[in-house]
């Protein structure tokens, strides 16, 4: 697992070993970063942009981010371990000073209070969990978006959730087994 561009590119991600793990795979993580980019339909860029990465795993997405030129992410990461494998790569990047985490349940640190607003959210929940929609709701009922933003949801291609209730789709994108959902609260 590595960095694909920015400052950090090339550089390589501790991450962990184990089954219940799903890291992102560099080709769908870059093809995030095309759409970001270069996608009409989309007014959200990377750079100066503050990031929410929910279920952040080991980081890989908003450490990406930040060498693309994101101003902040904050991660989100219930797992102790991958959560000190997440610290481990921002301390070893020297990327403390553009990050924050919290180890804790996305309800409960969303439920805390966020006194900022954000850009650009990024959700790759396990596949089985239905409960990332609660949380996609709860970012829409406390506001913590910016007027321009965009929601990005990792999901298991025949998984089919309802977000028509508070998020207006964008764009889908398959890849493999996986989809990524591009869209924005209505």
């Amino acid at each position: 697992m590595r960095i694909i561009s920015g400052t950090l590119k090339g550089r390589s991600l501790n991450f962990l070993k184990n089954s219940y793990t799903r890291p992102l795979k560099d080709n769908v993580k870059e093809n995030i970063f095309n759409i970001l980019k270069h996608s009409n339909l989309i007014n959200v860029r990377t750079e100066d942009s503050n990031i929410l990465d929910l279920y952040s795993g080991i980081g890989s997405f908003g450490i990406e981010c930040i060498s693309r030129g994101a101003k902040k992410v904050t991660f989100i990461e219930k797992d102790i371990n991958a959560s000190n494998i997440l610290k481990e790569n921002l301390i070893r990047f020297s990327l403390i000073n553009k990050s924050k985490i919290y180890t804790d349940r996305i309800e409960a640190v969303l439920n805390k209070g966020f006194n900022e607003k954000f850009n650009i959210f990024f959700l790759d929940p396990p596949f089985s969990d239905n409960n990332f929609l609660k949380n996609l709701e709860l970012i829409k009922k406390k506001k913590i978006f910016n007027k321009n933003h965009i929601v990005i949801t990792h999901r298991e291609d025949n998984c089919e959730d309802e977000f028509k209730s508070f998020l207006k789709i964008v764009e889908i994108k398959k890849y493999g087994r996986s989809k990524i959902i591009f869209g924005i609260f209505k």
